[in-house]
């Protein structure tokens, strides 16, 4: 591949993952105010990291963030306001706690599952199944590499105020 082909490529890339994100972005706020009216896309990532995660230590699910333990503090305290999520005693350390959904919580974020799921099933439905599974194979192993080399899940810098999506 030549220099001026590769950049090209790249581009492309970096183009098509910028909508990507984008209509993403715009997918995650409609299905953040099914799961409540008053959520913030803050704290609707955290529901989505604790639905893959909980029970989980504060400061795990602050790393996997990328944030200092001030911001996850706020963002679960709205969250436990909400009744959408608790916190639990660690039984391997007294001193600790983790933190899990409700059972409202669990059964707010499954509906939510849900809905997204036929949206991609409708997105998808005139792919060949093949293409859907490269697909899945290509994104796992590109969200893998940016794990990897350290990419969180987010960007921003650890103690900003702003919100964790």
């Amino acid at each position: 591949m030549t220099i001026a082909a590769d950049h090209e490529t790249y581009d492309a890339v970096e183009h098509e993952l910028g909508v990507l994100l984008r209509r993403a972005r715009a997918l995650s706020v409609g299905m953040m105010r099914e799961v409540h009216q008053g959520l913030d896309p803050a704290a609707y990532g955290l529901l989505l990291g604790l639905y893959d995660r909980a029970p989980v230590r504060p400061s795990d699910l602050a790393a996997y963030f990328g944030v200092g333990k001030a911001t996850i503090s706020r963002q679960l305290r709205a969250l436990e306001d909400l009744g959408l999520v608790e916190r639990r005693a660690d039984p391997c350390d007294g001193r600790a706690h983790l933190l899990a959904l409700t059972s409202e919580g669990r059964r707010r974020m499954d509906a939510v599952r849900v809905a997204r799921r036929e949206r991609f099933f409708a997105l998808l439905d005139t792919w060949p199944e093949e293409d859907v599974r490269t697909l899945a194979t290509m994104l796992a192993r590109f969200n893998r590499l940016a794990q990897e080399n350290g990419t969180p899940a987010r960007s921003r810098p650890a103690e900003s105020d702003e919100g964790l999506t």
